[in-house]
């Protein structure tokens, strides 16, 4: 399941946490990788960790927030490589904050990377795919753009709701051409997101999970390459939840 020999593929937000498990994973199941980061520290050793493991993959700095950052992204690839089979648009922010406190500014840099960052990424990526027979978004959803929350979440919140219908629209626009968008929705992971956090603040985000803990990024990111491989040729438009439950109550 999820073999990508012969794919290239981009991860935004690749050098950490969910991003970093689908680089490992996308590179272990044969995939080229290029990391897009804005870690250059984090993404350039992951990079240097994988192709001294012989697979290949390289680092290029990246804000999704800037469009001619993510086309300049695009085109580099399609130097390196000849193709862009695969775009997981991943890179996310969050900076909880009561509504009543959020300034417009701290709404807008939420919504700059967690929204407009997938429509960028997912426009260039599809510019080429749809000239060259097709490819497969991924987007990092969340299952709070699923269902509400408290906890000063509101911009996050609405991004993530958002990019759900936001596949749905790109599924049904370019499905004729062969390239298929979906969303991999995630309860809580631990990431460096939550590394912040008390230990009671954990154990209430553990509570609200069925299964009684929080997820892994490997877990998603295996989520992510299905979606990506063509083991999973006739799904599109579709929030796969990874959420251990969370949903499900």
């Amino acid at each position: 399941m999820g073999n990508l020999h012969g794919k290239v593929a981009v991860v935004t937000g690749g050098a950490s946490g969910i991003g970093e498990a689908t680089v490992r994973e996308m590179a272990a199941a044969g995939a080229s990788v290029v990391i897009a980061d804005l870690d250059n520290l984090k993404g350039g050793a992951l990079a240097a960790d994988l192709r001294a493991s012989g697979q290949t993959c390289n680092y290029h700095p990246v804000n999704v927030s800037r469009e001619a950052d993510v086309q300049v992204l695009v085109e580099e690839t399609l130097a390196e490589y000849g193709r862009l089979d695969i775009m997981v648009a991943n890179a996310g922010v969050n900076a909880p904050s009561p509504t009543v406190s959020l300034s417009l500014q701290a709404w807008h840099e939420n919504l700059a990377v967690n929204l407009d960052g997938v429509f960028l990424s997912a426009k260039h990526a599809i510019r080429h795919m749809r000239q060259h027979g097709g490819g497969a978004v991924v987007i990092t959803g969340s299952v709070l753009g699923h269902v509400g929350a408290s906890g000063g979440v509101l911009p996050y919140a609405a991004a993530k709701a958002a990019v759900v219908n936001m596949a749905r629209a790109l599924a049904c626009e370019y499905a004729a051409e062969h390239i298929r968008v979906n969303t991999v929705s995630p309860g809580y992971v631990m990431t460096p997101l939550l590394e912040n956090l008390d230990s009671q603040a954990i154990e209430r985000l553990v509570s609200l999970h069925p299964m009684g803990r929080l997820g892994k990024p490997s877990e998603v990111a295996k989520a992510i390459v299905f979606l990506a491989s063509d083991d999973a040729s006739f799904i599109t438009g579709t929030s796969l939840l990874v959420d251990g439950g969370y949903t499900a109550r």
